[in-house]
């Protein structure tokens, strides 16, 4: 049985965590394995839009420390370095937009994962633990850049020293998540979000998400320089033809995200 199944679905590339006994933490493999699948997402014009979500109770634990503390594996800063830097880096640079639905608790590096999608919801009974301090370590996967950003400087560092769990209506309250939502729910309105996604357009979306990127970087006058360059390539979309002439039509526009 496969850690990660995957299906594309009306122009969305679901990717579904598949490890439920172990809380669907990560082993080397199942971090690859998701690697590949971003990838394949990333290269498929008819992959759209991506949802990312998990079978089971929980959403993710983080790195399976069975085999992180096993010497015959890999060491430490090499699954940091192999396993969820590439991980992250895959999340924030395809440039087609991410929505993940976060099922159940997500922990460490699951919690972090989480955060670095675009739109992030998550059922009611689910949470979120930056659970690192509580084995000694710091957190990873992107989580000193990401939370702060999301919530502030002092609510990160209480819950990254603490520990402590936050519920999702919490973290959608201190702006952590997009939304929090009925457990019975969650599926059917985060992936309602993808698919929507999955037919709007695409290229416009995706330089949005790589303008939202370098503001984290940029002042005022690198931001509205790179919105100028970044609109002069939106322009020369079709998407952007056809998004205008449906305007002008007043009829609904059919977009290629081409």
């Amino acid at each position: 049985m496969s850690n990660i199944n995957f299906k594309i679905d009306n122009g969305v590339g679901i990717i579904i965590l598949n490890r439920p006994d172990k809380f669907n933490s990560f082993v080397r493999q199942m971090a690859f394995d998701l690697q590949a699948r971003l990838d394949e997402c990333e290269k498929n014009p008819e992959v759209r839009a991506i949802y990312i979500t998990a079978e089971g109770k929980a959403f993710c634990a983080g790195q399976d420390l069975a085999e992180a503390i096993d010497p015959k594996q890999t060491e430490l800063p090499k699954i940091v370095e192999e396993h969820y830097n590439p991980i992250i880096e895959r999340l924030r640079k395809i440039e087609k937009p991410i929505v993940c639905g976060v099922n159940g608790v997500a922990a460490g590096a699951g919690a972090n994962i989480a955060l670095a999608c675009d739109i992030t919801l998550a059922a009611k009974s689910a949470s979120f633990i930056q659970a690192f301090s509580k084995i000694g370590l710091i957190p990873d996967s992107g989580g000193t850049y990401y939370l702060p950003r999301l919530i502030g400087l002092q609510k990160a560092a209480a819950l990254m020293f603490l520990g402590d769990k936050v519920m999702a209506e919490d973290a959608e309250k201190m702006g952590m998540i997009y939304k929090a939502v009925a457990d019975e729910d969650l599926q059917t309105e985060a992936l309602k979000i993808a698919q929507t996604l999955a037919q709007m357009p695409t290229k416009g979306i995706g330089l949005t998400k790589r303008l939202l990127n370098e503001s984290f970087n940029n002042n005022l006058t690198q931001q509205l320089a790179r919105e100028g360059e970044l609109q002069n390539q939106a322009g020369q979309t079709y998407d952007y033809q056809e998004g205008v002439n449906a305007f002008l039509e007043k009829r609904k526009p059919e977009f290629k995200g081409e």
